[in-house]
């Protein structure tokens, strides 16, 4: 259960956890946004998921100072986070601040959430506003809630002018501030979901434990990301399509189930329709996948 606000005698310790795959310029240029953070407790630790074209060495040579982890393997965003998060305990963090390689935090935004998170006992994870890399004023991610109807994440608009946290049900993986206490009563990342929807999963989690997950306009950073997406990669499909039906079957009832299946095959068969008609069979297959896998 939640426990109350610690006090520390100085400011408390965050270890940023920057997981790279073969993104060697994004990886370095998030790691300098790092760098460059007004907060004094920050250690940046980086982690390498087997990269094949030898950046993740790179990196290290490029930024000797800061802790290296080398999975020697792609284990999956769940994975090696993880890893990552059990080593950051072990050195005596008191948060964790995950973080996508494709994004930028920019220098006030730590402090912030660190602030908010210690305002009140019960928070587990304290998400900052996301702005497009090119378009910093506009937000990709303004807050979120968990979709028990679509099994996922979904992005919201806070009212306009917001500058207090608000309490939300969900917090992209992009970027956000995680609890060493929280970490240690509910636990991380599902491993077993590899990759894509396990930051829905880990905030139904946390919510069902009682702790809360608020959003801090106030923290910024910017993400490389395209405004209009294309067809996903088939296994993006598969491994999102799967992870969805894994979470409403870990997580809920029949009340919740029932619905929830109806939307998913409808929807998914549109698609298998959709992607056969165009020939797209490695598309379609991935439906299937994502439909069938347990």
């Amino acid at each position: 259960m939640p426990t109350q606000p610690l006090v520390s005698a100085g400011p408390a310790s965050v270890v940023a956890i920057v997981l790279n795959w073969c993104g060697e310029e994004l990886t370095a240029e998030c790691i300098e946004s790092l760098e460059r953070s007004q907060y004094s407790q920050l250690r940046t630790l980086l982690i390498d998921n087997g990269s094949p074209d030898g950046s993740g060495d790179r990196l290290h040579a490029r930024f000797p100072t800061i802790p290296y982890l080398q999975m020697g393997q792609n284990l999956g965003y769940g994975v090696a986070n993880n890893r990552g998060i059990e080593w950051a305990l072990a050195h005596g963090g008191d948060y964790v601040l995950v973080v996508n390689n494709d994004a930028v935090v920019l220098p006030g935004a730590i402090g912030r959430l660190v602030e908010t998170a210690e305002s009140q006992g019960d928070v587990a994870i304290v998400a900052p506003f996301i702005g497009y890399h090119d378009d910093p004023e506009t937000g990709w991610y303004a807050g979120g809630r968990f979709s028990r109807l679509r099994g996922l994440g979904v992005h919201t608009q806070p009212p306009e002018g917001l500058t207090t946290p608000q309490e939300i049900s969900f917090a992209t993986g992009c970027v956000f501030l995680f609890s060493a206490q929280a970490i240690q009563d509910v636990g991380t990342f599902a491993e077993d979901f590899v990759a894509y929807v396990e930051d829905a999963e880990l905030c139904v989690r946390l919510n069902r434990a009682g702790y809360r997950i608020l959003f801090e306009p106030r923290a910024k950073a910017l993400h490389r990301t395209p405004r209009i997406e294309d067809d996903p990669a088939p296994y993006k499909i598969r491994l999102r399509d799967r992870n969805r039906r894994r979470v409403i079957r870990r997580h809920f009832g029949l009340s919740v189930r029932i619905p929830f299946l109806a939307r998913f095959f409808v929807t998914r068969i549109i698609l298998l329709v959709r992607y056969s008609v165009r020939l797209d069979w490695p598309r379609a297959v991935a439906i299937v996948q994502g439909m069938i896998e347990p």
